[in-house]
């Protein structure tokens, strides 16, 4: 599963897959990729998103606040509470290399879901290195060795390569899914098509 942590469709994707999954009753790995939409964005800075949105797709600050709303509005009929009115973005790398240390420590989509309702439901900073670490330990990593990491340059190299890899599967947005290395899913589809995918992934392979 590739995906931002800023990214609201990634939120949405991820729920709608984990309800297919769960109404098949099948048991699932889900590996968590990190894909960063604007990489560029310059660290330890922010932008409110509705000025983001503004700007990317040629629009005025108040159609930029409809957008939003909408975004609300769909999450809340997968169960998602958003809260976007306020929001910012920035650049994710710090908290993906802090995903890529929770999937070593066995946690990756502890920390992921942690991010996630951190950010779209608590309003709460993905761009400071402070609250990614005091997030990372309510989802159960070492603050101490988080901390470690983020002032280090460790998994940057990981974050880079996993950008790669989903560009060389043909992936141009995220979220991205690749189920049993064999069929991908690009967008937050309905959980009916991630279920019939799923149920694809099941059937035995021809011989």
């Amino acid at each position: 599963m590739w995906s931002d942590l800023v990214c609201p469709w990634c939120y949405l994707g991820k729920r709608r897959f984990e309800r297919a999954v769960a109404e098949l009753g099948v048991d699932v790995e889900v590996v968590h990729h990190s894909f960063q939409l604007d990489p560029s964005f310059p660290r330890g800075t922010s932008q409110p998103t509705r000025e983001m949105l503004a700007e990317k797709y040629g629009r005025t600050l108040e159609e930029a606040d409809a957008m939003q709303a909408q975004m609300e509005e769909r999450a809340a009929a997968d169960g998602l509470e958003y809260h976007l009115g306020r929001a910012h973005v920035g650049n994710t790398v710090d908290g993906h290399r802090l995903v890529h240390l929770a999937a070593d420590r066995g946690l990756a989509d502890a920390v992921v879901e942690r991010f996630y309702r951190a950010y779209f439901t608590e309003r709460r900073s993905l761009f400071d290195r402070d609250s990614l670490v005091e997030l990372a330990a309510e989802a159960g990593l070492d603050a101490g060795e988080a901390r470690s990491v983020l002032e280090s340059d460790a998994y940057e190299a990981e974050v880079a390569a996993d950008g790669e890899q989903a560009r060389e599967l043909g992936a141009t947005g995220v979220p991205f899914f690749v189920i049993d290395r064999r069929f991908g899913v690009a967008g937050a589809q309905s959980s009916e098509v991630f279920t019939q995918v799923l149920r694809r992934a099941l059937e035995p392979a021809a011989s």
